[in-house]
């Protein structure tokens, strides 16, 4: 069975940083696609970054580009979101998703595309 864990979440100003982390277990890491998804109140669950098994590729949303960062350490089992220059309109509760795929390049962006999820951080930036 899978689980997938996030920690990392809190309450900032804007303009400050954090840094999610997230631990899946069950399967061999290193075969998993790994994403971050962030849902507001109110509004569907949207794409923040996406990475590959090996982290040689990795996508993320405009909103978020140059601000954020997501990495991966296939040692710890562990995929990280640095987020930087926080902004009020960041504020979500964040989601990690993971997918086992067949392709070292693949990077999943959309809900459907995972097949496992944490139960979520909740990060909440001040203005």
């Amino acid at each position: 069975q899978v689980q997938v864990v996030e920690s990392g979440g809190g309450l900032v100003q804007a303009g400050a940083s954090l840094r999610l982390s997230c631990e899946a277990s069950g399967r061999t890491f290193s075969n998993f696609a790994m994403g971050w998804f962030r849902q507001a109140p109110g509004k569907e669950r949207e794409f923040v970054a996406g990475i590959s098994q090996s982290g040689g590729s990795s996508k993320s949303a405009d909103s978020v580009k140059g601000r954020f960062t997501i990495s991966r350490d296939n040692a710890k089992s562990t995929v990280y979101l640095q987020m930087n220059n926080l902004k009020p309109e960041d504020t979500a509760v964040y989601y990690c998703a993971a997918r086992e795929v067949a392709f070292n390049w693949i990077v999943v962006v959309t809900v459907s595309g995972y097949h496992y999820w944490g139960q979520g951080t909740q990060v909440t930036v001040s203005s």
